[in-house]
């Protein structure tokens, strides 16, 4: 299934029905009189996060999403119908922008969370509505409201626990292919991966979820390369792991070159744990590997781990730590989406809109 993580549809929610003028006249009644219903609704354009998805490919061949509009009002007093929600299904990640691309509409993370994005038109009240002690028989019945439409954008931000950053051709593909049953395309040359990869990482009775995002480059966080286009699924992991290409020339200037890129960029990635290491050591000598080892140290003033994801090389002490530093991220989270009440009670933050605007 090929990987979109970009859509523009258009959405309208329905018109409301329109309302009925019928007068009551029936053999051997003595009296009639206006007896025409109200107009049904329109239905409404909610969005909705489902399981199973993690992609925005089914937009690709439908782009126009109409509710249903409000069944009319009908003689004896009977009101139309409510037109039918048309529910628009998004993976976990999706953020719903207006077409401008940069007011946030929505911002769907939590699987079951609703949104209802446009409201139906409210429906036109028929004759009966009218009827009062000074208008006995009223020949007025109203059309229903219209109902609202727009563009909006789609993007999806991958929610991953642990996203793979590097530059290009630092072995990220190779890695992921290593720990998890992810087969994304592996060669030796730059921007083999042009879209990012899931891979689902198991050990004992744990599990994580990994992302391999395309190689960044230096001005990335201005369009450069893949561009900001990919540095948003960063966004929404709990850590990161910054592959270095441990053959490179200077592995300090390719560490600073990507980390720059994730400082300029924003989106609080600046806050995530880093997690650093050096790749391709097995095609190197154990003085090359401590002296780049040293190198990156003293650039990030972080620990620097030795691995080879072709080889295996260090790769299982590496997971235990983005282990740790996942779970450390979930409790993290988990307190941020926990509110405490005065008397010491919990109550999540999240509540679903299932309301109408």
């Amino acid at each position: 299934m090929k990987f979109l993580d970009e859509a523009k549809v258009f959405v309208k929610s329905g018109d409301g029905g329109a309302g009925c003028m019928s007068m009551r006249r029936e053999a051997f009644v003595e009296f009639g009189g206006p007896d025409g219903g109200n107009g049904g609704r329109g239905g409404a354009i909610v969005i909705e996060c489902v399981d199973g998805l993690n992609t925005l490919i089914d937009f690709r061949y439908r782009q126009h999403f109409k509710a249903e509009r409000g069944h009319h009002g009908m003689g004896k007093d009977r009101s139309g119908a409510k037109g039918e929600d048309l529910i628009v299904k998004v993976p976990a990640g999706t953020q719903i922008l207006a077409d401008d691309k940069e007011t946030l509409l929505a911002d769907m993370t939590e699987v079951g969370q609703r949104k209802v994005l446009l409201a139906g038109g409210d429906g036109g009240f028929g004759n009966a509505h009218f009827k009062s002690s000074t208008n006995r028989a009223p020949r007025r019945a109203d059309p229903g409201h219209p109902g609202s439409e727009m563009w909006i954008w789609l993007r999806l931000k991958l929610i991953a626990d642990i996203g793979l950053v590097g530059l290009p051709n630092a072995g990220k593909s190779t890695f992921i292919a290593a720990v998890s049953r992810a087969r994304p395309k592996i060669a030796d040359y730059p921007f083999t991966t042009l879209h990012p990869n899931l891979g689902v990482v198991r050990s004992k009775d744990r599990e994580m979820v990994m992302a391999d995002v395309p190689g960044l480059i230096q001005g990335a966080h201005e369009g450069a390369g893949l561009g900001t286009r990919f540095l948003g699924h960063v966004e929404r992991c709990g850590a990161i792991l910054h592959l270095v290409d441990g053959t490179a020339d200077d592995v300090a200037a390719n560490y600073r070159i990507v980390r720059n890129e994730l400082d300029l960029y924003g989106g609080a990635l600046t806050d995530k744990q880093e997690i650093i290491a050096l790749n391709k050591c097995d095609a190197l000598i154990e003085e090359i590997i401590d002296e780049n080892v040293k190198a990156l140290e003293d650039e990030s003033g972080k620990k620097v781990y030795a691995i080879s994801g072709a080889a295996g090389m260090g790769v299982d002490a590496l997971m235990e730590i983005l282990f740790t530093a996942v779970i450390e991220a979930r409790e993290k989270e988990k307190q941020l989406a926990t509110h405490y009440l005065p008397d010491g009670s919990e109550q999540q933050m999240y509540e679903e809109d299932n309301g109408h605007d």
